[in-house]
């Protein structure tokens, strides 16, 4: 039985001594294996030979593949740590020698399973798992610890083997894939995951199963949208760079704006007519690129944006209307009064409690220069915005040396727009 993780052997000796472990783990290949006999075995009762094999754990490197034998498991086992288990993370504290063997990065499952086994040794029960052979570890074995692969063309392309299991980045270009290899899925340490240069249309929702994503390259593809069920995922919380330049989005879902960890966003070279118009709450974003598309006028919401980087060179800007567009009713009606109401007190709503197209209206409700909700009614008005006012470093907008876009606002009321007339000037 095997368990692949990092191990720290740290003697309990040290501190006794003034000196201190290095506080590192190395890549390993831990096996419970049979104890080499000294002896005939025990006999059992009734006279037949045999008896709990007794068992010993080999800690294999890289360095040293024979490994270190801790021979002794039948109670020599001082305490088992394993508060931090599921992250894959546990410390096994031996009495001879005194030594706690602490193990790190493991699959979780495997983890429990190997602990299991080790106790099951500890009481000198027969461990129900099969014993691996008590032998040198292949330096094959230590591939399945590989963190990074770049693969930059088809050929190299594995079709016949799995991605090594511990993989934090993974860069498959320029490999022709028209979906997303299911296989990919399965690494959850995957931090950086490249997809750049290929053929794909359309993203699996369990992408957003990937807890510890931080960067996403998906670039010079043929994607058409971005799915909201990943932006309901786990990405909220890790995504920090998102690279979708290259492809033919045309818009991207309102939910979007959940993704709220987002540092840097490149955007570049799509269809883009109109960005999420609650982008202003991509508060850690810094880093926007949203060259050559299609945008006629950026959301009121923008202006809530604090970026050292931003490109919006090649857009297609309207000039700001003089006159505005008045959409207002009076008295409201019950939808638009009711949707107010419930937003502007934060009622919590969903597809369980009314229908989903109400849900739908609520998330797409303009937000008024005071703060106020609106669905339908509304007055919409147009100014120009100098990007200096949210951003350090300005890309022209246009050939003519210009810094300044089309903004769109709404206003609820013809209080807040007749409030609000000087900054539509």
């Amino acid at each position: 039985m095997k368990l692949h993780c990092e191990v720290e052997v740290v003697s309990r000796h040290l501190p006794a001594l003034g000196l201190r472990n290095r506080g590192k783990g190395v890549r390993a290949v831990l096996t419970l294996c049979p104890q080499a006999p000294r002896g005939p075995p025990w006999p059992r009762a009734g006279g037949e030979r045999g008896g709990p094999h007794p068992a010993c754990l080999l800690v294999c490197t890289l360095r040293d593949k024979r490994g270190t034998r801790y021979e002794q498991l039948k109670e020599n086992i001082e305490q088992f740590f394993t508060k931090f288990v599921d992250e894959g993370k546990a410390t096994v504290r031996l009495k001879t020698p005194p030594v706690d063997i602490c193990l790190s990065k493991a699959n979780s499952i495997s983890l429990k399973g190997f602990l299991s086994a080790v106790r099951l040794a500890h009481r000198g029960c027969d461990v129900e798992a099969p014993l691996s052979a008590l032998a040198p570890v292949k330096t094959s074995e230590f591939e399945k610890f590989k963190t990074k692969m770049v693969i930059t063309s088809k050929k190299d392309y594995p079709v016949s083997k799995n991605f090594p299991y511990y993989l934090e980045h993974l860069q498959t270009s320029y490999c022709g894939l028209v979906r997303v290899d299911m296989r990919m899925l399965c690494l959850k340490n995957l931090r950086k995951l490249d997809l750049s240069h290929n053929h794909i249309k359309k993203l699996p929702a369990t992408i957003g199963d990937l807890i510890y994503l931080q960067e996403l390259n998906l670039s010079d593809n043929h994607l058409e949208s971005f799915s909201v069920a990943l932006c309901h995922s786990t990405l909220q919380k890790s995504l920090r760079s998102l690279d979708l330049s290259k492809n033919k989005i045309k818009a991207l879902p309102v939910q979007f704006c959940q993704l709220r960890e987002l540092i840097d966003l490149k955007l570049d070279c799509n269809e883009l007519i109109r960005f999420p118009f609650k982008i202003g709450q991509l508060t850690n974003l810094r880093f926007l690129s949203a060259a050559q598309n299609k945008l006629p006028f950026l959301p009121s919401e923008f202006r809530n944006l604090s970026l050292e980087y931003l490109d919006l060179f090649g857009n297609t800007f309207e000039q700001p209307k003089v006159l505005p567009v008045i959409m207002l009713q009076m008295p409201l009606t019950l939808l638009e009064s009711s949707a107010r109401t419930i937003l502007h007190n934060r009622i919590p709503y969903g597809s369980h409690i009314i229908p989903f197209h109400l849900c739908q209206d609520l998330d797409t409700a303009k937000t008024c220069v005071c703060g106020r909700f609106c669905l339908s009614c509304f007055t919409q008005g147009t100014t120009s915005m100098n990007l200096h006012s949210v951003a350090h470093t300005v890309v022209l907008v246009d050939n003519m040396g210009g810094t300044e876009a089309p903004v769109i606002s709404y206003f609820c009321s013809l209080g807040c727009y007749i409030n609000s007339c000087d900054m539509l000037k």
